[in-house]
């Protein structure tokens, strides 16, 4: 018989800006289009592709699966609930690890023109379940390496 669950419960916020040397209409088509979303989210160094499925549109639903590479099977999935074109986007969001649900997040992106190019702000709240309750640091810290991909992305 397996041992019994823990049941724990644990929450994480936490905020990212990145000021970007682009226009804001570039850095809000890295996540309005697919083929774009596609070029930058995720690195096939260190994950291989499973299912995907993108659906930009307020209650539309976007999923990302992928493998480490010698490791876990990760899956997110996304419902977007705002959407303001070129200010912000807000979704919720759960993510698994190899089938087992992990966390359950709210994340709000917002777009700000600058002179030189356009601010953009991550700011997110998750709450983590059972044996990932001390997971938000590891968040925070794969969500850091998606603003960074955004950034190489636009140049």
């Amino acid at each position: 018989m397996p041992a019994p669950i823990e049941r724990r419960l644990a929450r994480a916020e936490f905020s990212l800006t990145r000021d970007y040397p682009a226009p804001i209409e570039r850095v809000w088509d890295a996540f309005a289009d697919e083929q774009q979303k596609l070029a930058w989210w995720g690195d096939p160094d260190t994950i291989e592709p499973r299912e995907w499925a993108f659906d930009f549109r307020v209650g539309g639903r976007d999923v990302a699966e992928g493998k480490f590479h010698d490791g876990p099977v990760t899956r997110y999935e996304a419902t977007y609930t705002d959407i303001v074109e070129h200010d912000r986007i807000v979704t919720t969001y759960d993510m698994w690890l190899d089938g087992v649900h992990m966390s359950t997040s709210i994340a709000t992106l917002e777009f700000e023109p600058l002179d030189d190019g356009t601010r953009y702000t991550h700011a997110e709240y998750g709450v983590f379940f059972d044996r990932f309750w001390a997971d938000g640091a590891g968040r925070e810290s794969g969500t850091r390496g998606l603003v960074e991909a955004l950034g190489k992305y636009l140049g």
